[in-house]
């Protein structure tokens, strides 16, 4: 009877693992040989492990990345500019400590992404937020909440992740408008949040297809100063992956 009112005071008290591991060491003879310190232990062990699991699952699915991708699952058999090494520091996610950015370049299938994203679970991992924004959606949203007047909003919400990735950055040239938004949103982040942006527009080509001048070099001042640079390179990976995905219908991405 006592251990049944214990199990439910823990789980009253939402230690749903830690009152599982109660029911489960009453059941079991043998965690009888153990002291009550080892016992304890275990079921601290069990609830953190629990509660740990729970939070990684919550930011993934708050991060919304555009792919599973986990760093394990990189090819490094095809050149195309990636050191293991680098990439291997990366995520352990120091840069994100340090409020760096990331700017991964490259053509179209080289696995931009991919790496992008692969990084940002890394750092989710890590116990950092995060969450994928593609960059036409991105600046239509913000479009969006201008007129309705959640734009303030929107942006101080960017602003609290820490590490923003804002994919196909520059796909096309910007607005004045989109201009505007991109400095505001790199401004709240500079030395203070961290930041992966991916493009297939080479870095020596931002500043034009930025537009304004003034803005355009505000915005790469703030990006470049601590940043991070992958430079991708080769063919895409998708058309050499063609025949293989013809008899697999399991599709991933390098």
């Amino acid at each position: 009877m006592l251990q049944n009112t214990t199990i439910e005071g823990l789980r009253t008290l939402r230690m749903h693992a830690m009152a599982q591991g109660v029911a489960e060491q009453r059941e079991r003879l043998d965690y009888a040989e153990l002291s009550f310190e080892e016992r304890l232990g275990m079921l601290v062990d069990r609830e953190l492990l629990a509660r740990d699991n729970r939070r990684l699952e919550r930011l993934l699915k708050t991060a919304k990345l555009r792919l599973l991708a986990v760093i394990e699952e990189l090819d490094y058999s095809r050149p195309r500019g990636l050191d293991r090494h680098v990439i291997l520091q990366l995520a352990e996610s120091h840069w994100v400590r340090e409020r760096q950015a990331l700017l991964i370049c490259g053509p179209t299938g080289v696995g931009k992404t991919f790496l992008a994203c692969a990084l940002a679970q890394a750092a989710i991992r890590h116990g950092h937020s995060a969450l994928y924004l593609r960059a036409p959606r991105m600046f239509d949203e913000l479009a969006i909440a201008r007129a309705d007047g959640r734009l303030a909003r929107l942006m101080a919400s960017w602003a609290r992740v820490d590490v923003l990735l804002i994919d196909d950055f520059l796909i096309r040239p910007l607005s004045a408008d989109q201009a505007a938004d991109l400095l505001e949103i790199v401004e709240d982040r500079a030395q203070q949040r961290s930041t992966i942006l991916t493009s297939q527009l080479p870095i020596a080509n931002w500043h034009e297809a930025l537009g304004d001048p003034t803005i355009a070099d505000a915005v790469l001042d703030r990006l470049l100063e601590r940043a991070n640079r992958i430079e991708l390179v080769g063919d895409s990976m998708r058309r050499s992956d063609a025949p293989a995905k013809s008899r697999d219908k399991r599709v991933t991405t390098p």
